[in-house]
């Protein structure tokens, strides 16, 4: 997944992305500071020895794993680069896309994780958003500048703002709630009208 990262001898080695994969689950369930290496290295099915020859140690691991998983949230996203039909029509594939994304467990553990060891990762931290702000961010605003361009948005003097305010309408039920009142509470709003909502608001402020 992605390209080679701290400590990785070749960006498709199969040792070194078992050892992120078990990694990364051991990492979000247990946490930074209570994570082991020795069972790591065991589920990944390599000596302790080999894991230290990727990785110098545990932070060098963790920065590897969230990088990683950074470049697969950021592959997932690509599909939705391209999309046909008419202003409502592409806005909804793209929302209900971002939507079932950041409502992903997987992906609120991974956002928790990164938020939990922030301060001790200040720029692993910033690497990840900055990521998922620029692969969501440019999509969509890219999206926003084509259909403005062919008239089926008014024009927009700041697109990236525009852009802002709809993946804010889907982000705040989707996945802030449930990231700061745990995947236990459910939004009573399914995912398809959380978008409905989402973009029928977005249309009537930039709509023609």
């Amino acid at each position: 997944m992605g390209g080679p990262g701290v400590g990785s001898s070749s960006p498709v080695d199969p040792k070194r992305q078992a050892i992120i994969r078990y990694a990364r689950k051991a990492f979000v369930k247990e946490g930074y500071a209570a994570t082991k290496i020795e069972p790591i290295a065991r589920e990944a099915g390599v000596s302790t020895a080999t894991l230290y020859a990727l990785f110098e140690g545990k932070a060098q691991l963790f920065t590897a794993v969230i990088d990683d998983a950074a470049t697969e949230f950021a592959r997932q996203m690509d599909r939705f680069r391209t999309i046909d039909g008419d202003a409502r029509q592409q806005l909804t594939r793209f929302a209900l896309a971002y939507a079932d994304f950041m409502s992903d467990p997987f992906v609120r553990a991974v956002f928790r994780l990164v938020m939990a060891e922030r301060p001790r990762f200040q720029a692993v931290a910033q690497r990840f958003f900055e990521k998922g702000r620029s692969t969501f961010g440019a999509t969509l605003i890219g999206i926003l500048v084509d259909l403005s361009k062919s008239g089926a948005l008014r024009p927009l003097d700041h697109p990236s703002w525009a852009a802002g305010n709809l993946m804010g309408m889907v982000e705040h039920p989707v996945f802030f709630i449930p990231l700061v009142t745990g995947d236990e509470i459910r939004v009573r709003r399914s995912n398809a009208e959380v978008v409905a909502d989402a973009v029928e608001t977005f249309l009537g402020r930039y709509g023609v």
